[in-house]
């Protein structure tokens, strides 16, 4: 008995923990805590049948105690096992089900069937591939649009309009202080709307299994104020910064003419592949790797010494062409192009 009071008290203080972990402040990915109209709706529904479900288990359990303890008063001789009881199937199994699923439906509706009423200001088209976000502005001007990847910035405040779909599988997009969370599929597009309240960053992740680095497909979204968020879109409009050094030098000639080339765009060089990320301003992000990994030189050497020890299963090849001082060189220079 003691045994089990003992794993009593530990499976209690999990739960605990976990709903403190979920509900935590500094969570990665938080679910009660929204930055936006759409997210607190959200947390509302998620509230709504968290406390539902515990309302119907505490009634469920109520009746099974009272006809346990009110047979047990009875012989069992006198317990009446031919009465069918059919009004009380009826509630219970009918009445009852009818009217909390369409509670549910009518409270689902209303929390996940609205956008913004204003228009968006800006429009992006995100597509997922195994495993990362490919994210293009689309700019009146078709001159200027251009790509990046993995960390998404918009202006606080105003609505953006984000057209989602897959080069691969089935992903979905999520970033829970902003919105619900979508699906992302392969050959068709999904129409998705983000509003920060205030200035902040937002992470999110894929939430659809999508394969072996599934849990390491992240994104982040910062949401700035207007003069900053003008002063990044100056700045990614811009072509690759040049070098300013032998050493960065160096690294762009390895960049542009080897295989780094054949996958990459570095816009203002004639690396113009078009099958990974765009490098073009790499240097700016936070992150490598869909969120993986801080962006310091330490881990872009390793990242493109050997992508796949440090993401098992990922498209980028190891490259062994390039001695120490080259590899140095590579990550100098993409560290750069900010």
């Amino acid at each position: 008995m003691s045994r089990i009071r003992r794993a009593e008290r530990w499976y209690i203080a999990a739960l605990i923990g976990l709903a403190a972990a979920a509900s935590g402040c500094d969570a990665p990915l938080q679910i009660f805590s929204s930055a936006s109209e759409s997210a607190a709706r959200a947390t509302s529904l998620t509230w709504f049948l968290i406390v539902l479900s515990g309302i119907i288990y505490v009634i469920v359990m109520a009746a099974m105690i009272v006809a346990m303890t009110r047979n047990r008063r009875r012989a069992a001789s006198s317990v009446d096992m031919s009465d069918p009881g059919i009004r009380w199937i009826v509630i219970g199994g009918l009445v009852m089900p009818a009217l909390v699923l369409a509670a549910v439906f009518v409270v689902s509706e209303t929390a996940t069937g609205r956008y913004p009423e204003q228009r968006p200001v800006l429009t992006l088209h995100v597509t997922g591939h195994q495993w990362w976000w490919e994210v293009e502005y689309d700019l009146p001007d078709p001159t200027q649009r251009f790509k990046t990847a993995n960390e998404i910035h918009i202006p606080a405040g105003q609505p953006v309009r984000i057209i989602l779909t897959s080069a691969d599988v089935i992903h979905s997009f999520w970033v829970p202080r902003l919105q619900g969370k979508l699906d992302v599929i392969p050959g068709d597009t999904n129409d998705l709307r983000l509003l920060a309240r205030a200035p902040g960053v937002y992470r999110g992740a894929c939430q659809e299994f999508c394969g072996s680095q599934h849990a390491n497909m992240g994104v982040v979204v910062f949401a700035d104020d207007s003069a900053t968020f003008s002063q990044w879109l100056g700045a990614q409009l811009a072509e690759a910064a040049p070098p300013t050094d032998s050493v960065t030098l160096m690294g762009q000639r390895l960049v542009v003419g080897g295989p780094c080339a054949l996958c990459h765009t570095v816009r203002g060089t004639s690396a113009l592949g078009q099958v990974a990320p765009d490098l073009t301003h790499v240097g700016s992000r936070t992150t490598i790797a869909a969120a993986m990994l801080p962006n310091t030189i330490g881990t872009l050497e390793a990242w493109i010494a050997n992508a796949p020890a440090l993401k098992p299963g990922t498209k980028m090849p190891t490259i062994t062409m390039f001695d120490g001082q080259q590899l140095r060189a590579v990550a100098a220079y993409v560290a750069s192009l900010k």
